[in-house]
């Protein structure tokens, strides 16, 4: 097959639309390559023959499994378990300082992991969250994990990562304790695997309907996101939290000069956003 893998200007700009339109993801003017090499395996596979030809088939068939692909190919999975550690640090603080004291009455505590890769965030949460069991008993405990892509979601509901993966973030009693290796790699124990639902949620999309949250986790996402698309969902996120409740944003995001609902507040080394009463 002789596959063009270069996309003309009028191409370039339908896929950068097409991008912005259904997932918030914005590529700037110099970022062709990015979409040709991430988007070439995907003319392999469907056995296209250029990038005009997959234009073609954005355009003409129903949004679908091949329009997720593509999206999906577009999309960065970056991550790692407590990845910059001090935010977890500072989750900490939050539920020994606020959350036992606030709602000791009510025992219910919920946190959101979005955009959460594959999983390691979440399990990191539920890593945290479990250590304290004994503090936690006779509570309803809820973590939800979300994001975009179907295949994220799909491989970290199974919780099964390689060598290089526990590496990256956990330590020998953590890896112990709360994973098993067999024939796929590491997996993570049935019991901290429970205490994760995880679900797809396309945060310029349609949000389902949702608890109301303590603590949200919205890390190194809001980068991808031009300024408009923040406020947008930072407006969504305000639906979902709790009066006082804890945003928590990756290295170098901010809620500042988007949207004043938000207090930031120094816990430790970290930067956290708290929701205005």
């Amino acid at each position: 097959m002789n596959t063009n893998l270069n996309i003309i200007c009028e191409d370039f700009s339908y896929i950068k639309g097409f991008l912005k339109n259904e997932a918030g993801i914005v590529i700037d003017e110099d970022k062709l390559y990015l979409v040709e090499s991430r988007l070439s395996p995907i003319l392999k596979n469907e056995g296209l023959q250029s990038f005009k030809e997959l234009v073609i088939k954005l355009r003409l068939e129903r949004f679908g499994d091949f329009h997720q692909k593509v999206i999906e190919a577009m999309t960065t999975n970056e991550t790692s378990f407590f990845r910059d550690f001090h935010p977890f640090e500072a989750f900490k603080n939050i539920i020994t300082n606020e959350i036992l004291n606030e709602k000791n009455f009510e025992r219910s505590f919920k946190v959101w992991s979005a955009a959460c890769s594959t999983g390691q965030e979440a399990y990191s949460i539920a890593i945290i969250l479990n250590e304290m069991k004994e503090i936690f008993k006779q509570w309803e405990i809820k973590i939800t994990a979300s994001d975009i892509s179907k295949e994220m979601i799909d491989r970290a509901s199974r919780g099964i990562y390689n060598q290089l993966e526990v590496n990256r973030g956990l330590n020998d009693y953590y890896l112990n304790k709360y994973f098993k290796f067999n024939n796929h790699g590491w997996a993570v124990n049935e019991n901290l695997n429970s205490m994760v639902q995880f679900t797809r949620i396309n945060l310029v999309g349609y949000w389902p309907e949702m608890p109301v949250q303590d603590i949200i986790f919205l890390r190194h996402v809001l980068i991808y996101f031009d300024i408009p698309t923040r406020r947008e969902i930072l407006n969504k996120i305000k639906k979902v939290l709790k009066p006082g409740g804890y945003l928590i944003l990756g290295v170098g995001e901010t809620t500042n000069n988007i949207d004043d609902s938000f207090d930031g507040v120094h816990i430790g080394k970290t930067i956290c956003y708290k929701l205005k009463k």
